[in-house]
């Protein structure tokens, strides 16, 4: 069974850094693209991050480029996305995800494998 499971959220002031983290069972996933997505109470679930299965390429969204940064441990089976100068609006639950493509996708229709979910919120 394909297992995503995402760690390291918490609440913290505006300002403060978090890692998560997310730890695959079940496949290794080393040649898929991962991916971070998110979802803010209220609102649909928007893209993060990705990084791409062979050459760690990565994508981000605009709100996050040069404070977010996403990687692989392959031998660990699992991605992270380090998160630093956190803000109010990255309040959300942030979801893994792992695509049927090998290169960076933001598509969320290319990820096949969900994780549960891991709450982020930032206070101002």
């Amino acid at each position: 069974q394909v297992q995503l499971v995402e760690s390291g959220g918490g609440l913290v002031r505006a300002g403060a850094s978090l890692r998560l983290s997310c730890a695959a069972s079940g496949r290794t996933f080393s040649r898929n693209a991962m991916g971070w997505f998110r979802q803010a109470p209220g609102k649909e679930r928007e893209f993060v991050s990705t990084i791409n299965g062979f050459s760690s390429s990565t994508i981000y969204v605009d709100s996050v480029k040069g404070r977010f940064t996403i990687s692989r441990d392959d031998a660990k089976n699992t991605v992270y996305l380090q998160m630093n100068s956190l803000k109010p609006e990255d309040t959300a639950v942030y979801y893994c995800a792992a695509a049927t493509t090998n290169w960076e996708t933001s598509d969320t229709l290319d990820y096949k494998f969900w994780g549960q979910g891991t709450q982020v919120t930032v206070s101002s």
